[in-house]
This record gives structure tokens, C-alpha cells and sequence, in this order.
């Protein structure tokens, strides 16, 4: 969850100027469901992970291109996490976000690869790996 945000940061000052917006839009949903997960663990009395100072990336991003292949690998890395959590949830506000967050991983990969032309833009079963 933190590192998807601080990765979006990354993704803004690489990104085509044109897509700001959208990348402002995107960046704004990681850290709402990151709020909502946070929230969520802390009214269960479970432990909240700490943010880090800083992540490492899987690659060099130094234009539109490998920004746009770092969101992609963002929303695939978070998809994982989220699949994850959805399936040992026990508790139904656990699976509610999960498979949200999880299908909003998918659309915004989705989006991310029509706009590298990667086809096919989508996965059967996202979160899979």
C-alpha cells in the first residue's frame, strides 16, 4: 500500500503530462484504500505496518514509457497482495476491500497496458501469479 503510493510519485514526475490527471486520480485511490486497510487493521486491534523512508523500484524510470510499465507493475504487485488478503479474510469488511481493491488493481493495469499497446490488455485471473 505505501509503496504503490510513493511508487505513483515516481510514475507523476516520469509520466506524459498528459496523463496527470490521471495519475493524480490513481495515487489518490492507492492511498484512500491504504486509509481504509489502515483503518480497518486498527479497529481490529492488529498491528499497522510502518511506512518506509523510501522503496526500490524494479527497474529505471526515466520517461512516459517505463513510468507507464512501473504503474503497470504497481497495480499487478498490488493486485497480488490484495488476492492475497482476500482469500485468508475471515472477516466480511476484510473481503469487501480486498475484492475492490483487487478489481480496481486490475481496470487501472488494464488501462496502463492499452496504453503501451500490450495485448492483451488484461489477465484472466488477476492477482495470480
Amino acid at each position: 500500500m505505501y509503496a504503490a503510493v510513493y511508487a505513483y510519485g515516481l510514475i507523476a514526475a516520469y509520466a506524459n503530462p498528459t496523463r496527470a490527471t490521471q495519475v493524480a486520480t490513481l495515487v489518490a485511490a492507492h492511498r484512500a484504500v491504504r486509509d481504509e486497510a489502515v483503518d480497518l487493521l486498527a479497529s481490529a486491534g492488529a498491528p499497522i505496518p510502518r511506512e518506509a523512508a523510501g522503496y526500490t523500484v524494479p527497474f529505471p524510470v526515466t520517461d512516459p514509457k517505463s513510468a507507464a510499465r512501473l504503474a503497470v507493475r504497481v497495480e499487478d504487485d498490488c493486485a497480488v497482495a490484495w488476492r492475497a488478503a482476500l482469500e485468508r479474510a475471515d472477516a466480511e469488511a476484510v473481503r469487501d476491500i480486498a475484492v475492490q481493491a483487487l478489481a480496481d488493481c486490475a481496470v487501472r493495469a488494464g488501462n496502463w497496458n492499452v496504453a503501451l499497446n500490450v495485448q492483451p490488455p488484461t489477465t484472466a485471473f488477476p492477482g495470480q501469479r
